[in-house]
């Protein structure tokens, strides 16, 4: 089975079955620092508590993709969400499928994501690792702790490439 799939522009209503859009577009916020800075709350809903789990914060360099490219496999971290934050200006790609024992190939879909702008997946989100269109680096944060909060599926007949 050969599948195709192509990335499409995020948003948080064709994001939200997935996680979160982490961006500051049309959010509320309250100055702070005498009015040097806009702080704005609650972008991502971070859950790393399932199984005593503690939320840390990482930086991924994450080298660039090349396009098309292929899918051999996908992962999933049913004990805790993962974010991902570009520390730089440029855009990146996700690609997703929902929960589930493994992933949905009728399900599976692509995002680009914008400038200025991360992404939270919620527990148990199916993915590929970290598509970055540029050698960088991402500020991650998600969960360190117990429990296996790693499933890896290989894809073995499934001919899968990504395009941006």
């Amino acid at each position: 089975m050969k599948i195709k799939i192509k990335a499409k522009k995020i948003n948080k209503k064709n994001f939200k079955k997935f996680g979160q859009v982490i961006d500051t577009n049309k959010k509320k916020y309250f100055r702070i620092n005498n009015g040097f800075a806009k702080r704005y709350d609650n972008l991502g809903k971070i859950d790393t508590s399932i199984k005593k789990g503690k939320t840390i914060v990482s930086i991924f360099s994450a080298k660039k993709r090349r396009f098309p490219m292929k899918i051999d496999m996908m992962e999933k971290h049913p004990l805790g969400s993962q974010a991902f934050v570009p520390m730089k200006e440029t855009s990146f790609l996700v690609f997703v499928a929902p929960k589930g024992s493994q992933p949905n190939l009728k399900k599976i879909e692509s995002f680009r994501i914008p400038k200025q702008t991360g992404i939270n997946l919620n527990p148990g989100i199916w993915h590929f690792p970290l598509i970055s269109m540029k050698d960088m680096n991402f500020l991650v944060i998600d969960r360190k702790g117990k429990g296996k909060n790693l499933i890896i599926h290989k894809f073995k007949k499934e001919k899968i490439y990504l395009s941006k």
